[in-house]
Formats: structure tokens, C-alpha cells, sequence
């Protein structure tokens, strides 16, 4: 199961002295599971705002120690800054980033204000989606008058926070915490330095859109409501702020946006709409920037959008969807854009979790061949089942470029973004069956000395053995799913590349036999004979359907 992943953006009452923001970080840097990303410092906000990402539980961890550092270090009857602000943890928000869902979200941001509120006697308000009253979801009004407004606020029935005393804390006092969407901070760069013709593209654009007026959208009388008020002409984006200007360091004018809600509006789509905008008024966009850093959807989703515009197959790597993605959208016309550095899910990835995919050909053989017994029979079957199912995801994405077939590049693509998800599985597993391999050893290696003791490592056993049947036995599925994908290719595809189809059958046959061998050897040590009975006789299934798919895959190459 893919991990859940949060971010955390803590903004403290602090940006000018060094030695109290290394501090306040440092805590961050002791939680195990949790990755810093950004410490942005400001002088004339006083203000700094910190980034770090994780499973839930640490992050929520890491969040509750840091607001607990920063209450010991800033003093807020001292502070002053430009920025609003009622707290030495001013706010502190969760964001979803990967296989989580807001109201989970919600859920922890509740947990952390809770134990803040308890164990550290900070008043806590809750907002955005995890606020408590419709009023509260806006920030502004939670944190209205600001810290000097505090004292009295608290003193309201009205004013009670969610968690918490509600007493005036003096020297830390309040937190906002919230659960919210992400936000991405993107500027489209245009082939002008007029600030006044970029805003008309982001008036365009922007859901504020424009004040309303009569005849010439420029001088034009405003139009204005029962009330008096100026009406407005919404953009064409929901969940998109913007505005234009001058950027003299690249002398250009920019859109810089705000995206609040990528589900309401993805990167791309904002990127169309600046685009169409500018071509309507003589303006060209040049390119784009991406300030900070961006979920690896976002770019997996501009990558397959492109695509599709061009009519070609969304199924190709990841890192070919994240390469149309940046040539798309223009993303290195001002700065180089590494995606290990801008997308938050690779400045997570650990490379010495996944050491035998992060090889090259040579070394993965060397290792293979060298006297460790790891990687074996399994992480072999897994690769070669990798192999299998892009042999014919080859043949799909070769088949969407036949010519005369040009208008059957849905019904490939489809193909082969089903090839490409079953290749990334298997590739998983590659590191996978050595990692269950590596827990049986580790739980053989438990001290047996006292009947506890023996228990324990009776039991570790047991659960490592079982995981080490459960490996190959994913292997096993995902080699026979990819028949599907090399079975349609070896009789609809191009027939020219029909051989390929067939050792593309060939390698999943071997994989499912390969993997079966594993969990045979694996269960002759499990005592749940229970368990053992059934995953062999659902495996033998399994085998002998792929001899099966096999057959009728070589029969159709072969004629």
C-alpha cells in the first residue's frame, strides 16, 4: 500500500534571529519520518514559514514538538512585525499530499490542536476544513485584532477556543491550526513589460475576475449592485488568485497565481487559460515558474494532458510524463527545474529503500551473481515480470504511431497505461522480496534465552515467513494481469512487433512460475496451515492459468 503523506507549514513570530529559527528547525530534524523542506525566513514580517512532510503520526509529532519549541523561545508581548499574527506558532496547517483524504486530514489536525491545547495550555482555534464554525473557516477572522486583540477575545463566550484554556497566554498566545488544500505559487511569464497588460490576462484568468463595467472593459462606467457595490465578472479559473507584474531581475511582466484547490483547478489548466487570454490580446506566453515546490500529480497530470493534446499515449514512464510536463509548460525559461529538488515525493524518496531497482543493468547482474543470497529467486521473478509487461507496452505505444492508425492512439494508450502501472508494481516488488528475505534473517536473529524472549521471536518469525509468501504471491497476480495487456497486443497490435508480444509472454509465464517456487519454499516453515492450504491451492490455479495464456499468446505470434 502506497504511503500517506502530509505537509506541514508552521509559520512562527520570528524571522530575525537565526539562532532561534535553527532551533525551532533542529526539532524537526529528530523525528524519524518527517523530511524538512523549507525554512523561509523574513526580516520585515518577522516571520518564518517552515515546511516538512511525512507519514501522519510523525509529522504530527514533529508538529506538536516544534510549536512546543517555540513557545519556550518566542516571547510574544515582544514581537513586532508587518505580518498579522496572534501567536508564537501563528498558524499551523495540514495539507493532503498522497493517498490521503481531507476529512483523515482533518482528523489529525483536530488531534495535534487537542494535545497542544492540553499539554501545553496554548489556546488553539481551528480552521479552514477542520474549522468548527462556518465563521471560523476564514483565518482572518480567527485572527482578528491579532495578538493586542487576544486578551480580550478570550474573555468572550464567543471567542472560546476549540482547545485549550481560554486565558490569556502571554508569552505564546494563540494557534491556528487547520486542514487545507494545497497551494501552489506559479508565475506564466510573458513576452511584455507592461504590468497593466499582465493584469488583463490575470483578471481574465483569476476567479475574482474583474469589476464590471459599461462599454470599454478599461473606462467604462462601473457597474454597480442594489446595494452600491461594484459588481464583478468572474475569471475563467475557480480557486486561482492573481495579479501582474514587473520582474526587473528577468524583465519581463508575470502572472503570479495563487492555485488554492488543484482539484478545482489543476496547474495546467491555469497554464491553457493564461495562454488563451494572452493570444486574445496580442501577448504571448514564453513560459512558466513553479515557486516552491509541487505534489508529483501535478506534473504527472500537465505530462498526460499534453499528451492527449497531441493525441499520442499517456502511457510512457514517469519520468517521460514529468519531462512533457516541463517542456509544456516552459518551466526552464528561467531556472533549470530538477524534479528531485520540486517535487515533494522525490525529496522524500529514499534511495537505500529501493538499492537493487536504483541500479543499472551491470550491477544488478553483478549483485545477483555475487555470493549474498539476496536478491534472489523472487526479486528476479518480479523483474523479469517487469520485463514481460513493458515488452508490450512497447508494442502499444509503437502500435498508436502506425500509420493508417492514427485514430485508434486512445484504444493503445489505454494499453499502455495499464502496462506502465503493472511494470511500476512489479518494480516495487523487486526490493520488496529482498526486504522480506532481510526480515526472516533479522527475526531468526532475535535472542531466544528466556520463554518471552522465544516468543517473540517465534512470533517475528512467523509474521516475516508469512510476508515472505505474500511478496511472491503479489508477483504472481500482477505477471498474470499483464497477460491481459500482452494478449491484446500479440492479436490487435502492431503485427509487426508481434514476436515482442510473445517473449513479453514468455517472461510472465517464467515470473508466475518463478514466484511460485518462492511461496512453495516459504510455506513448508508457516504453522497456519490454514493459510498455507489455501494461498497453494489458489497459486497452483494461478501457474497453470499461465501455461494456459501462454499457449494461446505463442499460438497466435507463431500462426
Amino acid at each position: 500500500m502506497s504511503k500517506q503523506l502530509i505537509e506541514c507549514v508552521p509559520n512562527f513570530s520570528e524571522g530575525r534571529d537565526a539562532n532561534i529559527i535553527r532551533q525551532i528547525t533542529q526539532v524537526i530534524e529528530t523525528v524519524e519520518g518527517v523530511k524538512l523542506l523549507d525554512v523561509d525566513p523574513g526580516k520585515a514580517t518577522n516571520r518564518t514559514v517552515v515546511t516538512f512532510v511525512g507519514e501522519p503520526a510523525p509529522v504530527i509529532e514533529a508538529a506538536f514538538l516544534v510549536i512546543q519549541k517555540a513557545a519556550s523561545l518566542i516571547d510574544m508581548s515582544k514581537h513586532h512585525g508587518e505580518h498579522p499574527r496572534m501567536g508564537a506558532t501563528d498558524v499551523c496547517p495540514l495539507i493532503p499530499i498522497a493517498n490521503i483524504t481531507m476529512e483523515e486530514v482533518v482528523k489529525w489536525a483536530h488531534k495535534l490542536a487537542k494535545r497542544v491545547g492540553e499539554e501545553l495550555e496554548i489556546p488553539c482555534y481551528m480552521y479552514e476544513y477542520a474549522a468548527t464554525k462556518p465563521a471560523w473557516k476564514n483565518l482572518a477572522t480567527v485572527r482578528a485584532g491579532e495578538y493586542e486583540a487576544l486578551k480580550d477575545k478570550l474573555s468572550k463566550p464567543e471567542w472560546k477556543p476549540d482547545y485549550g484554556p481560554a486565558r490569556f497566554n502571554a508569552r505564546s498566545g494563540a494557534t491556528a491550526i487547520s486542514a487545507r488544500d494545497f497551494l501552489i505559487a506559479y508565475n506564466i511569464n510573458l513576452n511584455t513589460t507592461s504590468v497593466r497588460r499582465a493584469n488583463s490576462v490575470a483578471f481574465d484568468v483569476r476567479e475574482n475576475g474583474r469589476v464590471k463595467r459599461e462599454g470599454d472593459p478599461i473606462s467604462g462606467k462601473v457597474v454597480k449592485d442594489a446595494n452600491g457595490k461594484p459588481m464583478r465578472e468572474p475569471g475563467a479559473c475557480k480557486a486561482v488568485k492573481g495579479i501582474g507584474w514587473y520582474i526587473e531581475e528577468y524583465g519581463i511582466a508575470q502572472i503570479s497565481m495563487n492555485l488554492t484547490n488543484i482539484n478545482v483547478t489543476p496547474l495546467h489548466i491555469a497554464f491553457e487559460e493564461c495562454h488563451k487570454s494572452a493570444d486574445r490580446r496580442g501577448l504571448r506566453v514564453t513560459g512558466s515558474e513553479l515557486v516552491g515546490l509541487v505534489p508529483l500529480k501535478v506534473m504527472l497530470d500537465a505530462g498526460r494532458y499534453f499528451l492527449k493534446k497531441q493525441e499520442r499515449s499517456v502511457g510512457v514512464s514517469e519520468e517521460e510524463l514529468i519531462k512533457i510536463a516541463v517542456k509544456s509548460l516552459g518551466l526552464e525559461e528561467l531556472t533549470p527545474f530538477d524534479p528531485k529538488k520540486k517535487i515533494i515525493e522525490y525529496q522524500l524518496k529514499d534511495a537505500e529503500k529501493n538499492p537493487l531497482v536504483a541500479m543499472d543493468l551491470r550491477a544488478f547482474a553483478n549483485e545477483t551473481a555475487s555470493e549474498s543470497m539476496a536478491p534472489g529467486g523472487g526479486s528476479i521473478s518480479a523483474y523479469v515480470g517487469a520485463l514481460g509487461v513493458s515488452l508490450a507496452t512497447m508494442v502499444a505505444n509503437l502500435s498508436g504511431h502506425k500509420r493508417g492508425w492514427d485514430d485508434r492512439w486512445e484504444e493503445f494508450s489505454d494499453w499502455a497505461d495499464r502496462g506502465q502501472q503493472i511494470k511500476d508494481a512489479l518494480l516495487k516488488l523487486v526490493d520488496e522480496d529482498t526486504g522480506a528475505f532481510n526480515a526472516i534473517i533479522d527475526a531468526f536473529r532475535l535472542p531466544k534465552g528466556s520463554s518471552e524472549e522465544q516468543a517473540v521471536r517465534k512470533e517475528a518469525i512467523q509474521a516475516a515467513t508469512k510476508l515472505a509468501i505474500e511478496v511472491p504471491f503479489r508477483t504472481m497476480e500482477l505477471s498474470l494481469q499483464s497477460f491481459e495487456v500482452i494478449k491484446a497486443m500479440a492479436e490487435h497490435g502492431n503485427p509487426n512487433s508481434a514476436s515482442d508480444a510473445g517473449v513479453g509472454a514468455l517472461c510472465a509465464r517464467a515470473a508466475v512460475h518463478g514466484a511460485f517456487l518462492n511461496v512453495k519454499i516459504n510455506t513448508d516453515d508457516l504453522e497456519d496451515k490454514g493459510y498455507v492450504a489455501d494461498i497453494l491451492e489458489k497459486t497452483a490455479v494461478m501457474a497453470k492459468k499461465a501455461d494456459e495464456l501462454e499457449a494461446e499468446v505463442l499460438l497466435m505470434v507463431n500462426g
